[in-house]
């Protein structure tokens, strides 16, 4: 790719550039043809350019705390124009520039970041009317791509629908999970939530906006989906609703046997009754709540404490059933004939719809209060094949992760490879059922690098038993490590680089064409 057009030593076509998003932002030229580069960090352009040293600060990190990168400005649209002309602008250059939509900022190692290029605030259309509408009549939300799942959910229960498939978290932006898959409890059922999108508005790599679906555009469509915005930046999304239940019964079972627990959790994704199936990993020494949800009162905490730390480690096998009319117990009861939890270790909750899929944000906001939210958060998250989920366990977590101590959540639950469109980018393993596995660390501001060797010992262990993970969230730093990551669908994914995103604009912090 050319140089960055944000370089000092190319004078003349940084003031060319600047005359160009002067353009955007409205402003007269003039009043930029008098400036030096060195004077652009004092300009006060906040309503849409800005290179003031907050802006570029807050777009120089994420959630992960892992990665500082450095752009030389950012973006903050008022319209969706002002994103295609940046894009397109960078295209037309001489010298383009790198573009990285930056949604809530979660990523967790840089993926939205722009070394000398542009982050555009994606949040800045937010205020925007009409960024979220909802058909009663077909069944589907129109939705920007900048829009919190959260306030999604809000504008949907205002007229008695819901998405169908989420994910954990609920702060996060539509265009940020469809970037890359959108995965929690409901994906058994319902596959993730690219497979739930009917259409999207996407600005490519060449500056040029376009409508798709499965059957318009449909290359760009699928590329998109999962595509880790490598070829374009989702500005709509039609996200397909179901009616919104009323409450949710909620249950843990827990097991010290790591075959049963595998075994009742295949069972379940495969009949039907159950609207959301996951899974965590409890060591000894490590509290039963976590940040994620406080979900076991303080005599149960006990109990659950101290099963572990007879075992070593215990596996949660988690479930929910939506209703409107009370009186599903029995129901329930019948879906859990023959289950192998530990007996007299099975707990229930009854809560609202909303309480449930925001179960995680009361943790959020309880770290927030103590100053433990915004540390590092060196994550590992994989798709493990159900043939080798056994190894997996025996050689991470009664292995690597049993010889230290582990600060955050460990989920593990098994999903449906029929319930993703193979046509998208996302990258699973090829068996029918995979498991997803998180490790969702936290630590101090000076410890984190002892988690990462820990994740990479984990990485190495799985190379060396042969089992054959995916990355969910990848990240890497080579062409041939990404090259294994994508398999047979490099070729693919590289020839679709080439029509939507020729000059390698888009995402740069993914690490895969820059």
């Amino acid at each position: 790719m050319a140089n960055k057009c944000f370089n000092i030593s190319s004078l003349f076509t940084m003031m060319y550039i600047i005359n160009r998003l002067m353009s955007i932002v409205g402003a007269p030229p003039r009043e930029w043809t008098r400036l030096l580069p060195h004077e652009l960090q004092s300009l006060d352009l906040s309503q849409r350019m800005s290179f003031d040293e907050h802006f570029i600060s807050h777009a120089s990190t994420d959630f992960g705390s892992l990665v500082r990168s450095i752009p030389a400005a950012v973006l903050n649209p008022l319209s969706i124009d002002d994103i295609v002309s940046l894009v397109r602008f960078s295209y037309n250059s001489p010298s383009p520039f790198t573009v990285a939509p930056r949604g809530h900022g979660h990523s967790i190692r840089g993926q939205a970041m722009a070394a000398d290029g542009v982050v555009v605030d994606m949040r800045s259309l937010k205020g925007n009317a009409d960024r979220i509408r909802v058909s009663t009549e077909f069944g589907w939300a129109d939705v920007g791509g900048e829009q919190l799942w959260i306030d999604v959910l809000h504008a949907c229960l205002e007229h008695g629908l819901a998405p169908k498939s989420w994910t954990d978290y609920l702060y996060l932006t539509v265009g940020g999970t469809l970037s890359n898959a959108g995965i929690s409890g409901q994906t058994f059922l319902h596959g993730p939530q690219i497979s739930n999108v009917f259409e999207m508005d996407v600005i490519t790599g060449r500056g040029e906006m376009a409508t798709c679906n499965k059957h318009m555009n449909s290359d760009l469509f699928y590329a998109v989906l999962g595509g880790l915005g490598q070829f374009g930046i989702i500005t709509r999304a039609r996200i397909a609703l179901s009616a919104a239940p009323k409450r949710v019964k909620w249950v843990r079972m827990l097991y010290h046997d790591f075959f049963a627990f595998t075994r009742d959790q295949e069972h379940l994704i495969s009949i039907k009754g159950l609207d959301y199936i996951e899974g965590s990993v409890m060591m000894d020494q490590c509290p039963a709540n976590n940040w994620r949800s406080s979900f076991f009162s303080p005599s149960d905490h006990h109990r659950v404490t101290t099963l572990a730390s007879k075992h070593g480690i215990i596996y949660c096998l988690e479930v929910a059933k939506y209703y409107n009319i009370d009186g599903i117990d029995e129901e329930m009861e019948l879906l859990f004939d023959g289950l192998e939890y530990a007996r007299n270790f099975k707990f229930k909750k009854d809560v609202s719809y909303v309480d449930f899929l925001n179960r995680v944000r009361s943790g959020e906001l309880e770290l927030q209060k103590k100053g433990l939210w915004d540390v590092p958060h060196p994550w590992l998250n994989l798709f493990v094949p159900k043939s080798q989920i056994s190894d997996f366990n025996s050689g991470v977590f009664g292995g690597i992760l049993s010889k230290n101590s582990t600060n955050g959540p460990i989920l593990i639950y098994p999903m449906n490879k029929n319930k993703w469109d193979e046509s998208t980018s996302a990258i699973i393993p090829d068996e029918e059922i995979f498991y997803t596995i998180g490790l969702l660390h936290s630590s101090g501001l000076d410890d984190w690098e002892s988690l990462e060797d820990k994740n990479k010992e984990i990485l190495q262990y799985c190379v060396k038993a042969g089992i054959k993970v995916k990355q969910y969230l990848p990240h890497y730093k080579t062409k041939a490590e990404w090259m294994h990551h994508f398999g047979l669908k490099w070729e693919l994914f590289q020839t679709r680089k080439i029509k939507f995103d020729p000059k390698a604009i888009l995402s740069p912090g993914q690490g895969i064409f820059n």
